[in-house]
């Protein structure tokens, strides 16, 4: 018989689970299991994401900790209501992308995901906030809203992070430039851009790092223009993106800072962790440590 470690700190959790993501069905029962074993007790909830908060609200004095099975969509629409209610926050992996837990070093694995809930360390992180909207990796507009448009539950439910790819290259090809001004920490650019991108976290989009030096707890936004002014340039760019280390003379333009507006013309919806939440013209700031989580023991 297993002898699993008994949790480090107070044991009833709240499991708020996206019941759509693409590894619940097949994880989920594993995972309940596990923790169940590992000597938490276990609220099991499955809320539309419009009622997250309300639930937060509801078991904030009856549990010790929050768990969000689900990806990055899940967690956007919780992070709200878990800075409103101030418990910590342990996520199991059952997304498509996962770019959160990618960030903090929690494996895909369901099994490891449960070990590192048991072994309860937790880091203060930051979050971006728009528009009085919180989010976790990465708020942007342009291209990127097109593809959250493209992708559908079913081909992230058939393709995983390769629904993305395509959805990318679809929306790269039919994408329009437009007009922007950028102003951070009270410098001001004007720019014509494909995308503005604007991070809080290491990873989006299914694992590109939003800056090669980003962390999660370094008290700041990393913004990047997707400034391409011919064709033949797009694969030079998308092999920057993949790496993070953005170049301006391949129509990247990179910028970091803790306060950040940008205006347009007319209306663009901004996409908050993969959701369509905000509009501009948006404000953009970096909360430090705004919220706990529990994340692997560092080595």
């Amino acid at each position: 018989m297993a002898i699993f470690p008994q949790p480090a700190y107070p044991k009833t959790a709240l499991l708020l689970v996206n019941p759509h993501a693409r590894q619940a069905q097949k994880n989920l029962s594993q995972a309940v299991d596990q923790l169940q074993a590992l000597g938490f007790d276990i609220i099991q909830e499955s809320p539309h994401p419009q009622e997250l908060t309300s639930m937060l609200q509801r078991y904030q004095h009856q549990v010790d900790f929050v768990i969000v099975g689900g990806g990055d969509g899940t967690l956007n629409a919780a992070v709200d209501g878990l800075v409103e209610i101030g418990l910590p926050l342990a996520i199991l992996p059952l997304g498509t992308a996962n770019d959160l837990a990618r960030t903090l070093g929690i494996p895909p694995s369901i099994s490891e995901a449960c070990q590192i809930i048991a072994s309860g360390h937790q880091q203060k992180i930051d979050l971006g906030w728009v528009n009085g909207k919180h989010f976790f990796n990465v708020a942007s507009l342009g291209l990127s809203v097109n593809i959250t448009r493209k992708l559908t539950k079913q081909s992230k439910q058939r393709w995983g992070v390769l629904a993305y790819v395509w959805a990318a290259i679809q929306a790269t090809f039919t994408a329009r430039p437009f007009h922007a001004l950028i102003q951070v920490d009270s410098q001001m650019q004007r720019v014509k851009t494909l995308q503005i991108a604007v991070g809080n976290g290491k990873y989006y989009g299914g694992g590109m790092p939003i800056a090669h030096d980003a962390t999660i707890d370094d008290q700041r936004l990393d913004l990047y223009s997707l400034e391409i002014k011919h064709w033949w340039q797009i694969p030079f760019v998308w092999f920057t993106l993949k790496t993070g280390k953005h170049r301006e003379e391949l129509g990247v333009r990179a910028i970091c800072g803790s306060d950040i507006e940008i205006y347009t013309t007319k209306p663009y919806p901004i996409n908050t962790d993969g959701e369509i939440t905000a509009w501009t013209p948006a404000h953009f700031r970096v909360i430090p440590q705004a919220l706990t989580v529990v994340v692997p023991q560092p080595k």
